[in-house]
């Protein structure tokens, strides 16, 4: 399902932009259509309008009380008990019409989160092939999970608790000033006033050490992940105690950057807590002042204490709150920029879905690079018939495998066009041209899943029966009945518990599910043993029968039986024809053919060399052991 996502109308600068990342969420708060969540925005709204009026009269009540046990009388008893019941009453209410609120708004911020994390994940899958290998995965999964956390952070703190203290800051300083004098209220805002300033300005400083602490934070992820994934390599080579040593070199720049940003901390904490402590302090000596000089009660006195001690609990986390919001801000900053990074290769506005037909396929004067400097396909051009075979084969570095990410529209060609059944490819829905074309890589990688959930996965949705009966067409079901846990067996990460055959038929089976109308086999058996290629070779044969084939291949021996096999040469076709043509022909590809015919005849020598040393080691030591007998 894709989830369409509000775009911003212009691009972030460089630096962070706060204000456009409000504006950027706020339409995730008010989602059009969505009665039930607006509704839930505007009752949170109104809660918290109750729940701080209802926090502000809880002074005055309490304060009244103090004063009413004052006069002696019969009053004493009655009046004292309204006041004391009010004021619990008052307390009771500010709770709960804040505990509503928080259940009220909770709904919003879990979708407004969820709605953006997914908007992401799908924009991520939309990108390019050329973004995906310049980015590294552990790092893009960090920002995913800390721009999610940074949402709900924002939310909580910035609206329900930075935004209502300022509010009931310019309440209670109103009360002060109509109650008593403008100085009470002139010391509050200077105070507050002061403690924003300092913390906004020593926050605004030390984020610097912040950043560099995620950014190393990011990086020992990354290094963790990448090392993690190529486990296999790591110990073929034996560079454990390397990969330890970069790891735990990202580890000391991280634990630098944390030192920094904690020290900076405790200085930004002892700065709030001196200036709070002054402006509490000039209050109280101006309310005993008014005591002592009868124009103030003691009940007005504990109003003024108790009206500042209710705004110095939410003073006391404002900092922890701004550093919070501005952590969130910028998380969040960062996760909303992948959102407009551009796709390189996109639906044009007038995209159709491919139209049913036979899989016919043709390639017509296609140029290509990676770069402008760096050219890989210069004009190249052929035809696959509807149900043929088209093998294209070259040496090394050719732009063999860059056709296959052409024709699957990883990238667009920079000249020429590729047509499937006479429709270009760029004027097609990617969704519906994929849907058309199974792809048998030579470097198959599964899921860290099941093997019935890997081979469903080329149709998610695949009834078990369907799926065992592709399984079987890839001649992998006798091999997976034969596992204790079946069809429910765990592949591991990236298949790693399974051989490379076994791998390649799981792949092979999973493409059959999809049934796709073109098929592209990516040097399918290059990284397998000969006797393991035959076997895979005739799955591939059954799978590719009555489809039109794509085959990319190195050994020549696998294209033999291709209705026409093209020779690629510096990104150019260079040879055509079928194998007893090319081998007549006497050029390039018969060149090749004869090579790897030599290298095979070379290593099933010297196998045969080795068995036979192996069998005279094996009778010498019998003769051996029955000399000795």
């Amino acid at each position: 399902m894709r989830i369409e996502h509000p775009r911003p109308t212009t691009p972030r600068p460089p630096e962070n932009n706060h204000w456009q990342t409000l504006v950027s969420l706020a339409p995730w708060l008010w989602p059009k259509g969505e009665l039930e969540l607006r509704l839930r925005v505007v009752a949170a709204v109104l809660l918290l309008v109750c729940a701080k009026a209802a926090n502000v009269l809880v002074p005055l009540a309490y304060a009244r009380a103090v004063d009413a046990l004052t006069p002696k009388g019969a009053e004493v008893v009655a009046v004292p008990i309204a006041l004391v019941v009010g004021y619990g009453l008052l307390r009771m209410a500010s709770a709960t019409f804040g505990e509503l609120r928080s259940a009220v708004f909770a709904k919003v911020q879990a979708r407004a989160a969820r709605r953006i994390a997914a908007s992401v994940f799908n924009h991520l899958h939309a990108l390019s092939m050329r973004y995906h290998m310049d980015r590294q995965t552990g790092g893009l999964s960090r920002v995913l999970e800390r721009g999610t956390r940074g949402i709900s952070f924002v939310l909580n703190f910035l609206l329900f608790n930075i935004i209502p203290t300022i509010v009931e800051i310019f309440l209670v300083a109103g009360i002060l000033w109509g109650m008593f004098s403008f100085s009470f209220a002139g010391v509050t805002m200077v105070t507050i006033g002061g403690y924003i300033a300092f913390t906004l300005l020593f926050t605004n400083w030390r984020l610097r050490f912040r950043r560099t602490m995620n950014e190393m934070d990011q990086d020992a992820n990354t290094k963790a992940i990448d090392s993690l994934l190529n486990y296999e390599t790591v110990k073929y080579f034996g560079n454990e105690a390397h990969e330890a040593r970069r790891y735990d070199e990202s580890l000391t720049r991280y634990e630098r950057a944390y030192v920094r940003s904690e020290t900076t901390l405790n200085m930004l904490n002892a700065g709030q807590a001196a200036i709070i402590a002054v402006g509490l302090t000039l209050v109280m000596l101006l309310a005993a002042r008014g005591v002592i000089g009868h124009t103030m009660t003691v009940g007005d006195f504990v109003l003024v204490n108790t009206y500042l001690i209710q705004l110095y609990m939410p003073l006391n986390i404002l900092g922890f709150a701004y550093r919070e919001i501005k952590q969130g801000l910028t998380d969040t900053e960062s996760m909303f920029e992948l959102l407009d990074e551009a796709q390189e290769v996109a639906d044009a506005p007038d995209a159709v879905p491919l139209a049913a037909g036979p899989g016919a396929l043709s390639f017509e004067d296609v140029r290509f690079g990676y770069r402008p400097d760096r050219v890989i396909l210069k004009g190249v051009s052929f035809e696959v018939p509807p149900g043929k075979t088209m093998a294209i084969v070259g040496p090394t570095g050719a732009g063999k495998s860059t056709i296959s990410r052409l024709l699957f529209r990883f990238y667009d060609v920079t000249g020429g066009r590729i047509l499937v059944d006479g429709q270009d490819v760029r004027a097609l829905t990617q969704t519906s041209l994929r849907h058309a074309i199974g792809v048998v890589p030579q470097d198959t990688v599964l899921f860290n899943d099941t093997i019935r959930y890997n081979i469903a996965y080329g149709r998610p949705g695949a009834t078990e029966e369907e799926v065992v009966e592709a399984a079987k067409l890839a001649q992998v079901h006798d091999f997976v009945m034969r596992l204790p846990d079946g069809y429910r067996t765990m592949v591991g990460e990236r298949g790693l518990k399974l051989s490379g055959g076994e791998k390649q038929r799981v792949a092979i089976a999973r493409t059959i599910l999809k049934n796709p109308r073109i098929l592209i086999l990516d040097e399918a058996t290059s990284a397998l043993d000969t006797r393991t290629e035959q076997e895979i070779q005739s799955a591939l044969r059954g799978v590719s029968r009555n489809r039109t084939t794509l085959v990319i291949a190195h050994r020549l021996s696998t294209v033999v039986e291709a209705d026409e096999i093209i020779v690629l040469q510096d990104g150019q076709i260079v040879e055509r024809g079928s194998h007893g043509a090319l081998i007549a022909a006497d050029g390039l590809y018969a060149e090749m053919w004869r090579r790897q015919s030599e290298a095979v005849a070379a290593a099933e020598a010297a196998a045969r060399a080795q068995a036979a040393a192996d069998l005279d080691g094996t009778r010498v030591a019998r003769a051996k052991q029955v000399a000795q007998e």
